[in-house]
C-alpha cells in the first residue's frame, strides 16, 4: 500500500484574472477549489495514473471537512487525524494567458502535543513491510522540525520505505533518520547544502553532498529542466518534452506520485526518473492543480530523453 502524509494541507483555490493590476478591483473569470497539500496532491496523481492510496494528516473545522468529502469523491480512501483548527485554504491567482502566477499560502492550525501523538498511534499501527510512506509538504505551527524524522524511523523500522518532499530544518532532520528517497527541488537542495544549484552540473554537486548525510536515493527536481536521481552508485538524467505548460502548481507533486509508482513496481532508476518527470510534465499542462491521466503520462513518458551522467544520452 502507499502512504501520503499531508501535515498541513489545505483547500487550493484558484483564480483566473485577464492581468494582475494592483490598487485596484479585479474580476476573477474563473474560479477553481481543489483539494491540496503536497501528500494530497501525491495521492490524487496517484489515483489519475489508477493506483490506490491512503491520505494521512491533520483535519479540521469545516475545510477540513470538505477534504475528507472532496478526497473520497476523487475515489482517495482518508485516514486523518482531527485537530480543533480550522484547515487553512490557500490561495492563487493566475492571469488568463497562463504568464504569471501568484500564490499564498495560509500559515495552518496550531497543532497541539496531543493531537501529534494520536496521529503518531495511527501511523504506527499502519505502517507494514512493503508499504511505501511519502512525507510531503511544510510543518504546520506547533509542529517540531524534527516530527518528519520521527514518521522516517517509525515506519522504516516496520519495514515499510519511505520518501521525504520537505525542505528546511524538515528536511535536513528528516535526511538524518535515513530514508530511502529524498526529493528537493533546486531551492530546497541549494539550502540543503549550501550548494548553488541553478543546473544539473550543480545538481549533481548537490547530490554528492546529501547522501553523506543518510539518504539512499536523491531526486532533485529542476523544473523545466526535469531531474536527476541518483541512487548511490550511477547518476541519470532526465529532460521532458516540450509542453503547453498552463500552471507549474503542484507538478513537483505529480513528479514524487510517478517516482513512487515506479518505485512500487520495482523498475530500475531510469524508468522510475522517467515515470516522474512525465507525470510532472502532465500536470503542468491542466488547469489549477489537476493531475494527469494515465494516457497522457504514457504520452508524454515515451518522449522523456534519458541521459546517465557517464554514458550521455541511452534513450
Amino acid at each position: 500500500m502507499i502512504y501520503t502524509l499531508s501535515l498541513n494541507p489545505a483547500l487550493d483555490r484558484e483564480l483566473t484574472v485577464p492581468a494582475f493590476t494592483f490598487d485596484k478591483v479585479v474580476r476573477a473569470s474563473t474560479v477553481r477549489v481543489d483539494c491540496g497539500g503536497k501528500g494530497f496532491n501525491v495521492s490524487r496523481a496517484l489515483a489519475a495514473l489508477g493506483v490506490e492510496s491512503i491520505a494521512l494528516g491533520f483535519v479540521g473545522g469545516a475545510t477540513g471537512e470538505r477534504l475528507t468529502v472532496g478526497l473520497a469523491e476523487l475515489g482517495i480512501h482518508t485516514d486523518f487525524a482531527q485537530v480543533a483548527g480550522e484547515t487553512r485554504t490557500n490561495i492563487s491567482i493566475v492571469t488568463e494567458d497562463h504568464a504569471h502566477y501568484l500564490k499564498v499560502n495560509d500559515p495552518g492550525p496550531t497543532i497541539t502535543t496531543a493531537e501529534q501523538t494520536a496521529l503518531l498511534q495511527k501511523i504506527r499501527a499502519l505502517a507494514q513491510p512493503g508499504d511505501w510512506w511519502v512525507l510531503a509538504g511544510s510543518l504546520p505551527p506547533g509542529v517540531p522540525t524534527t516530527f518528519y524524522a520521527e514518521v522516517i524511523r517509525l515506519v522504516q523500522s516496520a519495514g515499510a520505505q519511505a520518501v521525504l518532499d520537505t525542505s528546511g530544518e524538515p528536511l535536513r532532520a528528516g535526511c538524518a533518520a535515513r530514508p530511502f528517497l529524498v526529493k528537493p527541488n533546486a531551492a530546497e537542495a541549494s539550502e540543503l547544502t549550501g550548494t548553488r544549484v541553478t543546473s544539473p552540473e550543480e545538481a549533481r554537486e548537490a547530490i554528492g553532498k546529501i547522501h553523506p548525510l543518510g539518504v539512499q536515493n536523491v531526486v532533485i527536481s529542476l523544473g523545466r529542466a526535469g531531474a536527476l536521481y541518483s541512487d548511490g552508485k550511477n547518476i541519470w538524467q532526465a529532460k521532458p518534452p516540450a509542453v503547453d505548460e498552463r500552471n507549474p502548481i503542484g507538478a513537483g507533486d505529480a513528479l514524487v506520485a510517478g517516482l513512487v509508482w515506479g518505485l512500487s513496481h520495482d523498475y530500475s532508476g531510469p524508468e522510475v526518473l522517467r515515470w516522474g518527470v512525465a507525470c510532472g510534465a502532465a500536470a503542468a499542462t491542466l488547469e489549477g492543480t489537476a493531475m494527469g491521466p494515465r494516457s497522457l503520462v504514457e504520452s508524454l513518458a515515451q518522449k522523456v530523453r534519458l541521459f546517465s551522467a557517464s554514458e550521455g544520452i541511452f534513450n
